[in-house]
């Protein structure tokens, strides 16, 4: 009876309808699913949740903060507790000289995230959805209109592996204004830009949440491997820097995987901040923890 139960949550977890997020700071909590797993923008994987098409997702903390549905996996998140590196604005000018950013659409979090930290430093630049639509992830580069040198007033949101190819491709001929340092400027808690969340629906999620954790636990106690592998399997050209050295630091200094008590202190905070910017009404948040 023990294998026949061990093979039906096998069964479970391979047909669960499951979607990630398609960049490196993901690796570390989806490495070693045994199933199939659906690979996208945070943006997508959320209209997607919310659609129904997947029953499972590492999707943007705002998708949670809008429509409160889902239930949410404990103890994991990808957060940050000061410089996360690859959520910046690029610039050239002094931040509170800019007049015009443009934005990346791949990520509700961050784009509500820049929104708030305008707000409470009193910066009202004009913010702008970028005509190009989402790029791909790797492509290290900003528009035409950021990268023309009469635009000294104009800067980007930058997210994800595009952020770091950038960052790394550019250094010194822009500035970068890291949306985790900021907010850990601000209000001292982490920040949470993505979580596990599972449909309503979904049976048995308190099994689905304990592999989640196991594979994220798994992962760090073998992070070494999982850097060799990155590295080892780089091949963009966006990526060519991605070296363990740098691997290492942003793995073990600029991430954390854990949603403990301050990573649900930081979202409360971001929730009632976002509230105040009228991106969603305001509510109490209540956490449905599995």
């Amino acid at each position: 009876m023990a294998f026949n139960r061990n093979a039906l949550q096998i069964d479970h977890l391979n047909s669960l309808r499951i979607g990630c997020v398609k960049y490196l700071n993901a690796r570390p909590l989806i490495r070693g699913w045994p199933g199939h797993v659906e690979f996208d923008h945070p943006s997508v994987l959320c209209q997607r949740l919310a659609r129904g098409e997947l029953d499972v997702a590492l999707v943007s903390s705002f998708e949670f903060l809008r429509n409160p549905i889902y239930r949410m996996v404990d103890h994991v998140s990808i957060s940050s507790d000061g410089p996360v590196y690859s959520v910046v604005v690029a610039h050239r000018r002094d931040i509170f000289d800019i007049e015009e950013i443009e934005l990346d659409p791949a990520s509700q979090t961050a784009v509500n995230l820049l929104r708030c930290l305008l707000a409470e430093f009193g910066l009202e630049p004009r913010l702008v959805q970028r005509n190009t639509g989402i790029l791909p992830a790797g492509t290290a580069g900003v528009s035409p209109a950021v990268a023309e040198s009469d635009s000294a007033r104009r800067a980007q949101l930058l997210i994800g592996d595009q952020a770091i190819g950038f960052r790394q491709s550019h250094t010194g001929e822009f500035q970068f204004w890291d949306l985790g340092e900021q907010w850990q400027k601000l209000v001292d808690l982490p920040f949470v830009y993505a979580l596990w969340l599972i449909r309503p629906e979904v049976r048995d999620p308190k099994q689905v949440a304990d592999r989640l954790r196991a594979l994220r636990d798994a992962n760090l106690a073998k992070l070494d491997d999982l850097i060799a592998e990155v590295v080892a399997g780089v091949a963009d050209p966006g990526h060519r820097k991605l070296d363990q050295q740098f691997l290492v630091r942003y793995y073990r200094e600029h991430l954390r995987f854990t949603f403990e008590e301050n990573e649900k202190e930081g979202l409360q905070s971001f929730a009632k901040r976002c509230a105040q910017c009228d991106l969603f009404p305001k509510r109490d948040l209540e956490l449905d923890l599995v």
